[in-house]
C-alpha cells in the first residue's frame, strides 16, 4: 500500500476529498496530514478520517524538522493542497518527482509568488480569459514551475464573477484530483 502525505493550510476541501477517495482503496493511504496552521479546518476533517496531523511553524519547515517527520513516514506521493508556503528545497531535494501540487490554473500563465485562491479567479475575471482550469504538477525549488502532470480546461463566461470561477475550478479539482494521485500511485511510484 503506498503511502500519502498531504499538506495543507487551510479549510482542506481537497485533503479531505483525497482522504474520502483512499479511504476504502488498497492502493493508497493517507498516513498523515501537515499544517501550518493550528487553526485550519483540515486538522478537523482529517481527524474525521482518523488521519495524524501534524502542526508545524515555518520555521521548522525552513530548519528541517519537517523533513525528520517525513522521512519518518517514508511517503511514496507528498500531496500539497491548498498548501500556501514555499515549499522548501531539502525536502524537494530528497523526494524528487514524489511532490505534487495542484494549482487553480492553467500554468505557466497565473502561476507564481502570490498567485493562489481568489488572487488567480479575480486574475482570471479582470483579463476577460474565456478559459482556465487546474494544472497538477510536480513541485520543484520555484512556484508553480514543476513538470505539469494533468491539465483540465473551463470556460470561462463573460457573466463570470470570480466566485464562479473558483466554483468551477473546485469542481474539476474534486473530480480530477484524487484520481490523479491515484494513477501516479499505480503507474511511476
Amino acid at each position: 500500500m503506498k503511502k500519502i502525505v498531504i499538506f495543507a493550510s487551510g479549510s482542506g476541501t481537497n485533503a479531505e476529498n483525497i482522504m474520502k477517495h483512499f479511504k476504502n482503496k488498497n492502493t493508497g493511504t493517507v498516513v498523515s496530514v501537515f499544517t501550518n496552521n493550528p487553526k485550519a479546518f483540515v486538522i478537523e476533517r482529517a481527524k474525521n478520517f482518523q488521519v495524524p496531523t501534524e502542526i508545524f511553524t515555518k520555521e521548522e519547515l525552513t530548519e528541517g524538522k519537517v523533513l525528520q517527520k517525513i522521512n519518518a513516514l517514508q511517503p511514496d506521493l507528498i500531496v500539497l493542497a491548498g498548501f500556501l508556503l514555499k515549499f522548501p528545497e531539502n525536502i524537494v531535494a530528497q523526494y524528487p518527482d514524489k511532490i505534487i501540487n495542484v494549482h487553480p490554473a492553467l500554468l505557466p500563465k497565473y502561476g507564481g509568488k502570490g498567485m493562489y485562491g481568489s488572487n488567480v479567479h479575480k486574475a482570471i475575471v479582470e483579463n476577460k480569459e474565456k478559459e482556465t482550469g487546474i494544472t497538477i504538477h510536480y513541485v520543484n525549488e520555484n512556484y508553480d514551475e514543476g513538470n505539469i502532470i494533468f491539465q483540465k480546461k473551463v470556460t470561462v463566461l463573460i457573466t463570470d464573477t470570480p466566485e464562479v470561477v473558483a466554483e468551477k475550478i473546485h469542481a474539476l479539482e474534486q473530480q480530477y484530483f484524487p484520481a490523479v494521485i491515484e494513477n501516479l500511485l499505480t503507474s511511476n511510484l
